[in-house]
């Protein structure tokens, strides 16, 4: 019998509550404790998922590893809390606000021999991960990423860049095996609207949009590739891929029509919960010491992406 992992979740806002959830339902943990600046809100939150309020101090002292779930400004004081303490860590998405940061906070935890994963919840969605089966075979030309919505109603202290198109970012990145050449780009309705265009260097092209004003959900992803175009839908966990067919013109009742029929592919696509599948996945990378799906090097990359992104827009 595999004895339970203590785990802990610093910062049990919106998400570390659903980090709580989750950790409180896999079956090879022991949810120990929470800890949040919101005594109240701690309090709850442990009661709702059977644990116990915590400061960061004594939570740090129990746990085996932890989500740190804080906003940005705080990942890298509470992460470097986390690898001071020997704790592993997974710690949401930015890894931090500057890359540089971002840097020590990795080195850090390689030098300790702890575990650093980046949570980029997109990479454990069942469509994604059917999209990287895919794409391993495919000649990839270009990719458009839309994740779009309306204003969430409450306060976020990310930018749209970094807080929605840097998902975005880290599936670009995972999927194009280049360095990034040239990056434009233009925000509008005060940084709420983002489109970029990324220009890799071996010719692979990206148009991203990200938005908190659009008055429709939309979390997409399609890919060009010479043999076929995938459709990628986050939100129903879908993908479509279209294959080559040839035109045709047909006479019927002599006139002449034109005709041009696509071959749809649909594979199966496993469903599942993305944050269970990657917090899953964290506790596995913990026990076996493994290489996380999303390491420090694939945050750091998606951040000095959408960093380069937002210092471009911001210009325009």
């Amino acid at each position: 019998m595999i004895e339970p992992l203590s785990v802990g979740v610093i910062g049990v806002g919106s998400m570390g509550q659903h980090h709580a959830r989750v950790y409180q339902e896999l079956p090879t943990v022991d949810l120990v404790g929470v800890s949040d600046v919101n005594e109240e809100q701690a309090a709850e939150t442990a009661e709702k998922y059977g644990t116990t309020p915590m400061s960061v101090d004594s939570l740090l002292s129990v746990a085996d590893a932890v989500s740190i779930v804080v906003p940005t400004a705080y990942h890298y004081e509470m992460g470097m809390a986390a690898i001071e303490a020997g704790v592993d860590l997974l710690i949401e998405k930015p890894i931090t606000e500057d890359p540089a940061a971002g840097r020590e906070l990795l080195a850090a935890a390689e030098e300790a021999d702890l575990t650093l994963q980046v949570g980029h919840v997109e990479r454990f969605n069942p469509a994604v991960r059917t999209l990287s089966k895919i794409a391993v075979d495919l000649d990839v030309i270009a990719l458009d990423s839309q994740r779009l919505g309306p204003p969430t109603g409450r306060a976020i202290d990310d930018g749209v860049a970094m807080d929605l198109m840097i998902h975005d970012a880290d599936i670009l990145l995972s999927l194009v095996d280049s360095p990034v050449a040239d990056v434009y780009a233009a925000e509008t309705a005060a940084d709420q609207y983002v489109a970029a265009t990324v220009e890799f260097e071996n010719g692979v092209v990206a148009t991203l949009t990200a938005s908190r004003v659009t008055q429709q959900k939309v979390r997409t992803l399609s890919v060009t590739a010479e043999e076929c175009r995938v459709n990628v839908d986050y939100m129903s966990q879908s993908v479509q891929i279209n294959r080559h067919s040839l035109p045709e013109y047909i006479e019927a009742n002599g006139d002449v029509r034109y005709r041009h029929e696509n071959i749809i592919e649909r594979p199966t696509v496993e469903n599942g919960e993305p944050l269970k599948k990657e917090l899953a996945s964290f506790i596995d990378v913990v026990r076996t010491d493994a290489e996380p799906v999303v390491s420090g090097v694939d945050g750091i990359r998606a951040l000095e992406l959408v960093r380069r992104v937002k210092d471009v827009s911001s210009k325009e």
